[in-house]
C-alpha cells in the first residue's frame, strides 16, 4: 500500500506526474492531439489537484472557511497576490487550462495539455519556494 506523503510540494509533484502519466499512457496522442477526451479530463483533473494540494500547503485560504465549505478560485486568487503581485497570473492560467479546459471540457490539444501541466510546475515550485516544513 502506498503512503501519503506529508509534505505538500512533494504531493504535488506526485500528482503532477500522474497527470503525466496517464496523458502518456491513456490519452494516446495522435498527431497535435490526443484521442480520448476522458483520460485528457482525468490528467487534467490530477494536474488541478496538484496544484491546489501546493496552494493549500502555503497559504491560509482554507482555515477561514466554514466547515464543509469549499474555498473558490477567487479565494486562492486574493491570498496568493498578498504574498507576490504575479503569480495570480500563473495560478489563473494554470486553473483556466487544467481544471476547465482539460479537467471539464476535455480538449484533445496536446500544446495546451503541455502549456498546462507547465503552468501547474511553475505554481508548485512558486510554492516550494515558500513552504517551511512543519
Amino acid at each position: 500500500m502506498a503512503t501519503i506523503q506529508k509534505n505538500p510540494i512533494k504531493e504535488a509533484e506526485r500528482y503532477l506526474n500522474d497527470a503525466r502519466h496517464i496523458l502518456s499512457e491513456k490519452a494516446i496522442k495522435d498527431g497535435p492531439l490526443y484521442s480520448d477526451p476522458k483520460y485528457v479530463k482525468l490528467a487534467g483533473h490530477a494536474a488541478w489537484s496538484g496544484v491546489l494540494v501546493a496552494l493549500d500547503g502555503v497559504l491560509s485560504v482554507r482555515k477561514n472557511l466554514k466547515p464543509r465549505q469549499r474555498p473558490d478560485i477567487q479565494d486562492y486568487l486574493d491570498a496568493i497576490n498578498k504574498k507576490d503581485k504575479k503569480m495570480p497570473r500563473y495560478v489563473k492560467t494554470a486553473y483556466d487550462l487544467l481544471h476547465l479546459s482539460m479537467g471539464y471540457d476535455g480538449i484533445l490539444s496536446y500544446k495546451i495539455a503541455q502549456e498546462g501541466l507547465n503552468m501547474g510546475k511553475n505554481v508548485v515550485s512558486w510554492a516550494a519556494k515558500h513552504y517551511k516544513e512543519q
